[in-house]
């Protein structure tokens, strides 16, 4: 298969810039591939909303701007920050164009919320389902365009470089190229190469490599994987943001729903199991402290008093206000016998989001040629250690435009390379025991819970690096002998990312941001990314 523009990943990085880029070149053909369906992805689940500075009267942009230094606790790049902050509001219209809705108050004017970090009211939202809005807006914009085409249930495997050529590719090998990816067609089970001129990665997070996440299943990190396998630059993996109010369900693993921080925006209280307010022992912006001081502040009051989570008190807030606002969550919370007016949310952190990532220049390229990656897989210099709520929806649209605008200016180079050689299976055989694969991936979950989590040591990064050895060897050897399938890819690809997460975690002599290590509890003069 060949095609000039291929998109992996399908939330709203990836779609927004497969429509802008049909748009410029109706005679070009962009493919997009999504490992389910075109929906599903963690665009879908984000809640909360989308930050940027909408009412001028109130609110500017050197308020947003030093709000999100802030939050990234000195590892942000200020021009990073500041392209996105001040091209946000644009790229938030150009989706109001394409169709999505955000909540509006009584006199037509978009009602602006307020999360933990920022300074003033500018967070546009539909209802506590922003993400889902802003994905089914763009899957249908996308569906209108007649030389866009969306394959759905295709997992990419590998991307495709000079190695596959037969040349040794290392890092320090000048202009490495990308050529398109191998990808398993899973309506066929046969594997098959796309051959593309310009290529880009939107696979999104990798909430996966933990047992509890708000993230979908899906999340597994693959992009930031393949591009490690394939020598490209990873910055800054140690940063994992855990979402300080998952809903905690004891029986449920895995995905864990988010209770979005706009609740506490409105007025919700955290509370220990002494019914304590306990929120300004820890910062005085209390229940609004940007999300990895609230979440080590949790881990600690659970710590503190032996108990699995603590609560969210909104049984305060106006009723009539909650059920518009947070519909979803009233009717789950209501869905397991809470009622939220009455009774207390039980709630604990669970991993988020991924501030590292894929290392761009301040356009979207990668350090490999002919590669762009945008959204939660790519690490752009906007988050530092520590993303500021509601930043990532806009920092994906910003990026994607931005990418966009480079293949625009870069048009005379689409040329693809047609001496790709087809995938080479030989010698392996189909897998006979699934139970190598799910046990693996139950004792990595484990063991980045336990040992990489929100507060980490020395001594415990030691043994997840040492657990996750063996967990490689064991896997390669699978990969190599056995014919590939989706599961044992993920759990590969998981394997990739925990190790560059524990490697980061190691490098960093310091406590910063989400990453907080006992045995380095204050922060270097000396601020550097962690670069893999």
């Amino acid at each position: 298969m060949t095609t000039d523009f291929l998109v992996i990943g399908s939330g709203i990085a990836g779609l927004t810039f497969a429509l802008k880029v049909a748009q410029d070149f109706p005679d070009k053909k962009i493919t997009v591939l999504t490992k389910t369906t075109a929906d599903e992805t963690n665009t879908k689940y984000a809640q909360g909303g989308i930050a940027a500075v909408w009412d001028d009267e109130v609110d500017h942009f050197d308020k947003h701007i030093e709000d999100t230094l802030i939050a990234g606790d000195g590892l942000c790049n200020p021009k990073i920050v500041e392209i996105v902050v001040k091209e946000g509001p644009e790229r938030v219209r150009e989706i109001i164009e394409w169709g999505a809705r955000f909540d509006k108050d009584p006199d037509g004017e978009y009602a602006l919320g307020k999360e933990g970090g920022h300074s003033e009211f500018r967070i546009l939202h539909y209802k506590d389902v922003t993400g889902k809005e802003m994905e089914r807006a763009l899957v249908e914009a996308v569906r209108k365009k007649p030389n866009i085409e969306v394959l759905s249930h295709w997992f990419v495997v590998d991307l495709i470089t000079q190695h596959h050529l037969g040349y040794l590719v290392m890092k320090s090998t000048p202009d490495v190229e990308c050529y398109g990816v191998y990808a398993l067609n899973l309506h066929t089970m046969q594997m098959e190469k796309i051959i593309a001129a310009k290529t880009l990665l939107a696979t999104g997070g990798n909430g996966q490599i933990y047992r509890t996440t708000t993230n979908p299943i899906i999340a597994t990190g693959d992009g930031v994987a393949m591009v490690y396998r394939a020598k490209g630059r990873i910055e800054n993996m140690e940063f994992i943001q855990f979402h300080p109010t998952a809903l905690y369900e004891p029986n449920v693993k895995g995905y864990s729903f988010l209770i979005t921080e706009a609740v506490r925006g409105d007025g919700g209280i955290l509370r220990n199991n002494k019914g304590e307010a306990f929120m300004d022992k820890y910062d005085e912006r209390k229940d609004l402290a940007p999300r990895d001081i609230v979440a080590r502040a949790i881990d600690s009051e659970m710590k503190i008093n032996g108990t699995e989570h603590v609560w969210l008190d909104c049984t305060h807030m106006d009723k009539e206000k909650f059920i518009h606002h947070f519909p979803n969550i009233y009717e789950k919370c209501k869905s397991i016998g809470i009622d939220v007016m009455k009774q207390m949310i039980p709630v604990a952190p669970a991993a988020h989001y991924s501030c590292g990532g894929i290392k761009t220049d301040e356009m979207g390229r990668t350090t490999i040629r002919n590669l762009y990656a945008a959204g939660e897989c790519s690490s752009t210099g906007l988050h530092g250690a520590n993303r500021l709520a509601s930043n990532s929806l806009l920092e994906a649209m910003v990026f994607a435009h931005r990418c966009y605008l480079d293949v625009v200016e870069h048009a005379a180079d689409l040329k693809v390379n047609d001496r790709i050689p087809d995938w080479n299976a030989e010698g392996t055989t189909a897998p006979r025991e699934m139970i190598l694969i799910t046990q693996s991936l139950k004792e990595l979950q484990l063991l980045m819970t336990d040992y990489v989590g929100i507060v980490r040591t020395n001594t415990r990064l030691e043994r997840a690096s040492r657990r996750l050895d063996l967990l490689h060897e064991e896997t390669e050897q699978l990969y190599q002998e056995t014919e590939v399938s989706p599961q044992l890819c993920q759990l590969r690809n998981m394997i990739t990312v925990s190790y560059l997460v524990v490697k980061g975690a190691q490098f960093r002599k310091e406590s910063r941001g989400l990453h907080f290590n006992t045995d380095y509890p204050y922060k270097l003069e000396l601020v550097q990314n962690i670069v893999l």
